[in-house]
């Protein structure tokens, strides 16, 4: 039996199926609240048997907070693909980001601890890393300097991965992934799902570059890592690092939108020193800070090239991603059967 946290993720429901797909038997994470029809609804992007393989899964409610709720969802566990994470870069999501992220992840490796248990694949981020290599590139010797000004979600999956290679330490079988940002379908209004949505209704673009991965990658990379038992090693997972107004612009291209305007330098300053004065009282204001701002005007590379190396992998091309699950977001938006707003 596997067990996927975050599954009804844009990601861990795609790790799912692909498990699902290799004839495994899974078990899946969920929040009481959680809409699992917009789940298998999404299902029918990536495979002509959505029902078939959606009714395999073994849906279990979670509390990380709940000890004897993870021991009992682990009863009969050996591989767990943790991907239950909140995203977010508002300061007032800081709380609510360290316990699921750091001690949700925490709990959840205790559980592990003694039980049938023996691989875990923790899903990071690319926020964790710092500095350049040789070739002026971040790669995975890019180490998180703490000497740096960090956003709490940056800081909140650098303390998840110690606590991961803690229990590496101690003896289970550890890996780590620190995909880009993600482009997959399903979950339009929730973390990189909202990609397609954000760049139709807004029609500017920040400065800077970002990598970018298609969810299948990511997820056949997962499962590929596990079953070839690669552990005590963490892998960068992108297919391209693209300037955030080229990817709105062929987004907006394909929804026949005029092009974006970038946000320039002063105005991103301007709103700097509005959060410094107004954030107290304008609590959006606050997303306005140093460490966000510098974010979005980074233009640093990211390398693919450990893991493409290791698995012989090639991605799928970004604008490619982007042709496929725009489709799919077009054909959600137009489906008035579909709770799109969900």
């Amino acid at each position: 039996m596997i067990f996927v946290t975050g599954a009804t993720g844009i990601l861990g429901r795609v790790i799912v199926l692909e498990l699902l797909k290799r004839g495994k038997k899974v078990r899946a994470a969920k929040r009481k609240s959680s809409n699992l029809k917009e789940v298998r609804h999404s299902y029918q992007f990536y495979t002509d048997h959505p029902d078939d393989f959606f009714n395999k899964i073994e849906w279990i409610d979670i509390d990380f907070e709940d000890m004897d709720s993870l021991e009992s969802a682990l009863n009969g566990v050996e591989e767990v693909y943790h991907c239950a994470a909140v995203v977010s870069f508002h300061p007032a999501k800081r709380k609510e980001m360290f316990n699921t992220n750091i001690e949700g992840t925490q709990n959840l490796l205790y559980a592990c601890d003694g039980s049938s248990v023996k691989k875990f694949l923790f899903v990071s981020s690319m926020a964790v890393f710092d500095g350049l290599n040789e070739e002026g590139m971040i790669d995975e010797k890019s180490d998180f300097n703490p000497k740096l000004d960090h956003s709490d979600y940056a800081v909140s999956k650098h303390f998840s991965e110690m606590e991961a290679w803690r229990a590496a330490a101690e003896g289970l079988n550890v890996t780590i992934i620190n995909p880009g940002i993600i482009i997959g379908s399903g979950n339009w209004n929730s973390s990189s799902g909202e990609l397609f949505g954000s760049f139709e209704k807004y029609p500017f673009a920040m400065r800077g570059t970002a990598a970018y991965v298609d969810v299948r990658d990511v997820a056949t990379i997962a499962v590929e890592l596990m079953d070839k038992n690669i552990f005590d090693q963490k892998f960068i997972l992108i297919s391209e690092n693209k300037k955030y107004r080229d990817i709105a612009n062929y987004i907006r291209k394909k929804l026949h939108l005029k092009p974006v305007k970038v946000i320039s330098k002063s105005i991103l300053t301007m709103g700097y020193l509005m959060n410094l004065l107004f954030g107290w009282a304008f609590p959006m204001l606050r997303m306005m800070n140093k460490v966000n701002l510098d974010t979005v005007s980074n233009n640093d590379l990211v390398s693919n090239k450990k893991i493409r190396k290791l698995l012989n992998f090639e991605f799928i091309p970004v604008n490619e991603s982007i042709d496929f699950h725009l489709e799919n977001y077009i054909k959600d938006k137009n489906n008035t059967a579909f709770d799109f707003t969900h």
